[in-house]
């Protein structure tokens, strides 16, 4: 997710909604918002979120930074992410920033160097967005590769807006998660089948964007593990909803809702590479959600209908 920043981008959704395309290009328009926003105003903002996420049955929530991109605001972002959870990720390779427009490499010299020493301490993973309009992938193999070299865990976001190198540049490298996989080539599949990068979909930011969904179904039955998650984001997927994206993902994505509602909860589990979490059993960490159904079919069969009744961390509830 992305639960750190401020602004409203309504707007930019509802043109969106009138054909306007999606481009990643409205990022600066968080990014300008986040800068100018206040700790406590950022704090309160993503506290709201995160209960929200809570009573929606998130149990086990990773959080990025990528709305600063300066060495001071990012890491600003990632200590205040870590307020949230542990599961923290840099990602100062979201988008080049308007005031170095047009130099990428300048900037990603600065992610790998000033902004990665500033933010290292406080996470446990790096980010890169590869897509053309972001960075490219021997950009993004270089952002991946200096956090890999101060002992940080790797993800990528990968094949969201159209086919290119993201994906098997994930897996050659080890990424935990290549997140969105929107667009799939056969290589694409057959690299995450042979690998351990989780195929973790974002169908929540398919539907906000009009993107094609993927196809789910391919990258199953080549026997790649597969995760669901809502990319919580104020641009692309502002929804702390799993119980949406579970319902999209059976709809749209060709799943089961056995296999969807374990994408969203082992699956997302591999993705953070937690083997403590995901799953019930004596060594968890008794997480879980209690639904006001008698089925978890439910999920998918109500779309839109309240049904967590409990959410539960550690044994506690939330």
């Amino acid at each position: 997710t992305h639960l750190v920043f401020a602004g409203d981008r309504g707007d930019e959704f509802a043109a969106r909604m009138a054909g306007a395309p999606y481009a990643a290009g409205g990022i600066g328009t968080t990014i300008d918002a986040t800068r100018r926003a206040t700790d406590d105003e950022l704090r309160a903002g993503a506290a709201a979120r995160l209960a929200e996420a809570r009573r929606a049955g998130i149990t086990t929530i990773e959080v990025k930074s990528g709305y600063g991109a300066t060495v001071e605001e990012e890491a600003r972002l990632v200590r205040l992410a870590g307020e949230l959870t542990a599961e923290t990720t840099f990602l100062g390779a979201h988008v080049v920033p308007p005031e170095l427009a047009g130099r990428p490499d300048e900037y990603v010299e600065l992610v790998c160097g000033p902004m990665l020493d500033a933010c290292a301490g406080h996470v446990r993973w790096i980010d890169a967005f590869c897509e053309q309009g972001a960075f490219d992938a021997d950009q993004c193999r270089a952002v991946l590769e200096a956090g890999r070299a101060v002992g940080l865990g790797l993800r990528l976001h990968a094949n969201q807006l159209g086919p290119g190198p993201g994906v098997q540049l994930a897996v050659e490298l080890g990424c935990a998660s290549a997140d969105h996989c929107t667009y799939l080539s056969d290589e694409d599949v057959a690299a995450l089948s042979g690998g351990d990068t989780v195929a973790t979909f974002l169908p929540a930011t398919d539907f906000s964007t009009r993107q094609p969904y993927p196809d789910a179904r391919r990258v199953i039955d080549a026997g790649a593990t597969v995760a669901l998650a809502t990319n919580c984001n104020p641009g692309s997927s502002y929804t702390t909803s799993t119980s949406f994206v579970i319902a999209l993902a059976v709809r749209d994505l060709r799943m089961t809702a056995a296999e969807a509602v374990r994408a969203a909860t082992l699956g997302g589990a591999r993705a953070l590479r937690r083997n403590d979490v995901g799953w019930l059993g004596e060594g968890s960490a008794a997480d879980l959600v209690v639904l006001d159904a008698p089925s978890y079919s439910h999920l998918v069969y109500r779309p839109g209908v309240p049904m967590i009744a409990q959410t539960i961390i550690a044994g506690d509830p939330a």
